[in-house]
């Protein structure tokens, strides 16, 4: 059974960090392409960043490029979110999902998904 686990989140100032991980069990996330994806209060979830399996990454946000970036760690079969320079507007539950192929923003195109973690900018 595939699961996959996203951990990390809290409340950080803006201007802070956080690392998002996520861990799976159940298949080898090297073999897929890893999206990073958003939920904000009332709004409808996007992408903000995926990695290929073979390394290219590609961001569907343009506000977090010069900010975020996306990591594997293959022995702890785990993807990383970093997220540098926080702001408030980037509150919202962040989602990891797993998708065989090439990346997509397109979220029905992803096998699995984590449960989410929240993150919260604020002072």
């Amino acid at each position: 059974q595939v699961q996959l686990v996203e951990s990390g989140g809290g409340l950080v100032q803006p201007g802070g960090s956080l690392r998002l991980s996520c861990a799976a069990s159940g298949v080898t996330l090297a073999y897929y392409a890893i999206g990073w994806f958003r939920q904000a209060p009332g709004k409808e979830r996007e992408g903000v960043l995926c990695v290929d399996r073979f390394g290219v990454r590609t961001y569907y946000a343009a506000s977090v490029k010069d900010r975020f970036t996306i990591s594997r760690d293959k022995a702890k079969n785990t993807v990383y979110l970093k997220m540098n320079s926080l702001k408030p507007e980037n509150t919202a539950v962040y989602y990891c999902a797993n998708r065989l192929t090439a990346c997509s923003s397109r979220e029905f195109e992803y096998n699995s998904w984590g449960q989410g973690t929240q993150v919260t900018v604020s002072s």
